[in-house]
């Protein structure tokens, strides 16, 4: 049942408030009527007996209270939803802005989604492989898990996203594939870039891409990922197919939470955002997982697997924004600024990522048997290399011992080969860790204390057999001098 009223009463930002309303629901949608004509789309944000607050998705500049008329429509936010939604572009309603056809749904679903009872997941354990080494190798994407990826402004995380859209599949299953990808607050050109790049690499055809611009009503920006979240769970749960859902930035869509809360003259919250910021967060990023099937240990078809991007404000990871979000997901990504001076691509430092699934999607009928155990030792190494590197700003290289030398020499091959790649260049899981182990030659045999000696015999000697490894000698890489010291 349709009502209509005219008893706006105050306008505050992108919010009207009316009174004297009878039968409103939280969550209805609305329309508003401009005297002129045009119709504008809310919905219903607090309701307290008879007076009503609603956000108006296109703003209210124009609003005229008395000759405004708001219709109430009984229902909520919804998405139209078929399969002919792969490969379309829509903004942050849901709207197609591709010049293509009208989608003719299957159904329309609430974005507002159904939470999924706990007792139904199931845990993941199925290895994705996204072709990019630092991912693959040490920070593994499993099926059904939530890995952000934490970057500072200006660093190359749109690229990494289009990147991992491209290339990410699900090894081992005749399964579909499909990309949803949402893109919050981005820019013109940005906007363009992701066009352009699935369409020219040929993903376009198994992605769904929700847009919404800088310059679009802020509060389109918080309903994009639960459009997009809609979209992937009618792809998952109803069509059985593997999604990836790509949101970014993520740290747009808290900025535009915090302009409505404090339209909303809330009580702030940290850095003003709002109190009810994780449990917002929350919301969004538990709409992913694996579902049982309707018999005993028995997997429903179809998966959601997610990789929020956000900006770290000042590359602070205490930022409430990065905080909150690695308490609910399950590690993080992390990009590092001085990896990106050094022209490496794609920065992700590994020290302080981490992805708390790993070695749940890897290992023997997953990846491979010494994923886990070549993992621990690259990781262990690569540390090591930096506190030697520590050490030789404080006493210089000339103190070092020749194990010392041979981390440091690791430390700097490990970014240019094992880190560095090629922004299309999408690497087997096996050649990664076939790159980690020509690598770890390079390290002296009693130094390798994190594999077995049956893996070191198998492998290490398959892929270089004339390394020395077997002697204990170091391949050896050449350091590279300090700066400054020529």
């Amino acid at each position: 049942m349709v009502t209509e009223y005219s008893t706006i009463r105050q306008i505050a930002g992108p919010l009207i408030l009316l009174d004297r309303v009878d039968h409103a629901t939280y969550e209805e949608l609305v329309e508003v009527e401009l005297p002129g004509g045009e119709i504008r789309r809310g919905k219903v944000l607090e309701i307290d007996r008879d007076k009503v607050l609603v956000q108006v998705f296109e703003g209210t500049r124009g609003i005229d209270t008395a000759k405004t008329s708001v219709r109430f429509l009984g229902r909520g936010l919804e998405l139209a939803v078929s399969p002919d939604i792969l490969g379309r572009i829509f903004n942050g309603l849901g709207n197609p802005i591709d010049q293509g056809p009208r989608i003719i749904p299957d159904k329309k679903l609430d974005i507002n989604g159904s939470p999924i009872n706990p007792y139904a997941r199931v845990y993941p354990k199925e290895f994705i492989q996204t072709g990019i080494s630092a991912i693959d190798g040490l920070n593994t994407l499993v099926r059904g898990q939530k890995l952000p990826i934490f970057s500072g402004f200006g660093l190359p995380h749109s690229e990494l996203a289009a990147q991992i859209a491209r290339q990410a599949t699900v090894l081992g299953t005749g399964e579909a594939f499909a990309i949803v990808f949402a893109a919050m607050g981005i820019t013109f050109e940005e906007a363009d870039y992701f066009i352009r790049d699935f369409q020219q690499t040929g993903a376009m055809e198994r992605v769904v891409l929700f847009i919404n611009l800088a310059n679009d009503p802020t509060i389109e920006r918080i309903a994009t990922p639960r459009t997009a979240l809609t979209a992937a769970e009618y792809l998952a749960f109803e069509r059985g197919m593997h999604v990836l859902v790509i949101m970014t930035d993520m740290t747009n869509y808290c900025e535009a939470l915090r302009e409505v809360s404090v339209a909303r003259k809330e009580i702030p919250g940290r850095r003003g955002y709002p109190g009810y910021l994780y449990t917002d967060l929350a919301t969004i990023y538990e709409r992913a997982g694996l579902l049982k099937g309707k018999n005993e240990g028995e997997l429903r078809e179809g998966s959601i697997t997610q990789i929020p991007v956000l900006s770290m404000p000042d590359d602070d990871k205490t930022h409430p924004i990065p905080d909150l979000t690695g308490y609910i997901t399950e590690g993080q990504i992390i990009l590092d600024r001085s990896l990106h001076r050094k022209g490496i691509y794609p920065p992700i430092n590994v020290l302080p990522s981490l992805s708390r699934l790993r070695d749940k999607g890897i290992g023997a009928g997953r990846t491979r048997e010494d994923h886990a155990q070549i993992a621990n030792q690259l990781f262990s190494s690569y540390a090591r290399s930096k506190e030697v590197e520590e050490l030789a700003v404080v006493l210089g290289e000339a103190a070092l011992t020749d194990s010392d030398k041979a981390f440091m020499a690791f430390g700097q091959a490990f970014e240019r080969r094992f880190v560095r790649q090629d922004i299309h260049e999408n690497r087997p899981v096996e050649r990664t860790l076939e790159m980690g182990w020509e690598l770890l030659t390079g390290i002296p045999r009693n130094e390798l204390k994190r594999i077995k000696d049956e893996f070191i015999k198998k492998y290490m000697e398959k892929y270089l057999p004339k390394a020395g490894a077997e002697k204990g000698k170091p391949r050896g890489f050449a350091v590279e001098p300090s700066p400054g010291k020529g």
